[in-house]
């Protein structure tokens, strides 16, 4: 039973972005101070398999930066499935993790490297730090 009635759930679901949203912008800036250079809303983005979030075209780098409940981060704290209509958000989010493993190979195929970085990895600054040292090996690759 869901605590809200279907107005106030579709006027909470609605405010969830989708795009330029905290974690990107964190590692948006974070890629910038390394001296990368990247589009974000450039024709790559929109034309390559999952718009991805990030397209660094002289790496030939694509960057996805997944919630980590929305795309159902196994062993973090931040993903646990909802207590109620577990069967459906379980669907959900294994549909949402079959979408992006589709995603991935096409981008493979096309010849693209992909990175997937998770929203826990740009919660606080231990985190941040490992990650800015995987990057710069994940983007030379």
């Amino acid at each position: 039973m869901d605590i809200f009635t279907p107005e106030k759930r579709s006027d909470v679901m609605s405010r969830i972005r989708g795009r330029d949203t905290k974690p990107e912008i964190a590692l948006r800036a974070m890629l910038h101070r390394l001296g990368y250079r990247f589009t974000v809303n450039g024709p790559k983005n929109k034309s390559l398999p999952g718009r991805p979030d990030i397209v660094l075209p002289k790496y030939r780098t694509v960057v996805f930066v997944h919630g980590c409940f929305w795309h159902g981060h196994e062993h973090c704290g931040d993903f646990r499935l909802p207590k109620t209509r577990r069967a459906w958000w379980k669907n959900k989010i294994e549909g949402n993790r079959e979408r992006d493993a589709r995603h991935e190979n096409a981008l493979l195929r096309e010849g693209w490297y992909v990175i997937t970085v998770w929203e826990c990895a740009l919660k606080n600054r231990a985190s941040r730090e490992w990650l800015v040292t995987k990057l710069e090996k994940w983007i030379g690759h």
